[in-house]
C-alpha cells in the first residue's frame, strides 16, 4: 500500500514537524509506503527523511521547474519528474491508494481538494483523510459543516473525509473506508 501525503514547503512549529517526522516512522514501519511532492525542503523534506531513515519506501513525484529551482529531494531511491503542477498531482493518485494531508498551506489545500472532489466525482474511490495535528485542520472542518448546513455539500461526504491523529487511525480509517456513490450518476434504466 502508498499513500499520498500532501504538505507543506515550510516547516511550521517543532510540534508539526515533530508530528510529521513521528507519522512518517509509523507508516514506514507499518510497511506503507509513501508518495509524495518530492522536495527536499518543509514538512515535505521532514517527511520523506523520517520515512527514509525508517527504511520505507519513498516516492516523489516533482515538476521539472521545481528541480530546476533545487528543491528536489536528492536522496530519494526513487524521483518521477513530470512537466507540470497537473501531472503531478494525476502521477501521485495513480501511484497511491489513498491520500492524507498534513498541515501546510494553499498548495496543501490544492491537493487535498483535488483528490477529494475526483473521489466525489467518480474518478477514484480512495479514502481521502486530514491528519490533525494541534487542531490545524478544525477551521477548515468548521468552514466544511458551514457548507453542509447551507446544502452546498452533502453530508455524507464530509463523513467520509477522514481526521485522524496518527498513523495508526489513518490505517483503520483506510481498511474500514466505504466509498459514497459517486455525486452525479445516471438515473436507473426504465
Amino acid at each position: 500500500m502508498r499513500i499520498a501525503v500532501f504538505t507543506g514547503s515550510q516547516s511550521g512549529p517543532p510540534s508539526h514537524q515533530q508530528a510529521a517526522a513521528t507519522f512518517a516512522t509509523e507508516l514506514a514501519r507499518a510497511g506503507v509506503g509513501i508518495v509524495y511532492g518530492g522536495g527536499n525542503v518543509g514538512l515535505m523534506g521532514v517527511v520523506a527523511d523520517a520515512a527514509l531513515a525508517a527504511g520505507g519506501e519513498v516516492v516523489g513525484v516533482i515538476p521539472q521547474h521545481l528541480v530546476d529551482d533545487e528543491v528536489a529531494h536528492p536522496g530519494l531511491p526513487r524521483l518521477e519528474v513530470v512537466q507540470t503542477m497537473h501531472e503531478r498531482k494525476a502521477v501521485m493518485a495513480d501511484l497511491s491508494d489513498a491520500f492524507v494531508a498534513l498541515p501546510g498551506a494553499a498548495g496543501t489545500l490544492e491537493e487535498l481538494f483535488e483528490a477529494w472532489t475526483w473521489g466525489m466525482l467518480g474518478l477514484h474511490a480512495k479514502p481521502t483523510a486530514l491528519l490533525d495535528v494541534d487542531g490545524f485542520w478544525q477551521p477548515l472542518l468548521d468552514q466544511l459543516r458551514r457548507m453542509v448546513d447551507d446544502g452546498y455539500l452533502a453530508a455524507n461526504r464530509l463523513d467520509a473525509l477522514g481526521v485522524v491523529h496518527d498513523a495508526a487511525e489513518l490505517l483503520a480509517f483506510v481498511a474500514g473506508y466505504e466509498h459514497p456513490a459517486r455525486k452525479w450518476t445516471p438515473p436507473p434504466a426504465a
